[in-house]
């Protein structure tokens, strides 16, 4: 997994890249990026498969925010990302969420 920052110079923006190994994918066929950015929606932002088996998608997200994001596997597996910014617990024990900070 890894996070890829690319911040804008003319705008408050940077463009994160967000990538789920295929170690990580656990064999699933669909992955969707879920968090604060989109509402937790749970479809609304799929990652790409690449040739190498791993998922990807690149968002343009505000700067000067901390946002919290899982990885969602085939609609049902929660996975967090293993090189997030950080970890923060949730209202469920023992689950958290990953963090990016821009």
């Amino acid at each position: 997994m890894s996070l890829k920052k690319q911040y804008l110079k003319s705008k408050p923006i940077c463009k994160v890249t967000f990538r789920l190994p295929q170690s990580a994918v656990k064999g699933a066929k669909k992955v969707h990026l879920v968090g604060e950015f989109n509402n937790w929606d749970h479809k609304s932002t799929p990652l790409k498969k690449l040739p190498d088996g791993s998922f990807s998608i690149a968002l343009s997200l505000e700067t000067g925010r901390i946002y919290q994001y899982r990885y969602l596997l085939d609609g049902k597996t929660w996975e967090n990302d293993w090189e997030a910014d950080g970890y923060v617990h949730t209202e469920i024990p023992g689950v958290e969420n990953s963090i990016v900070k821009l």
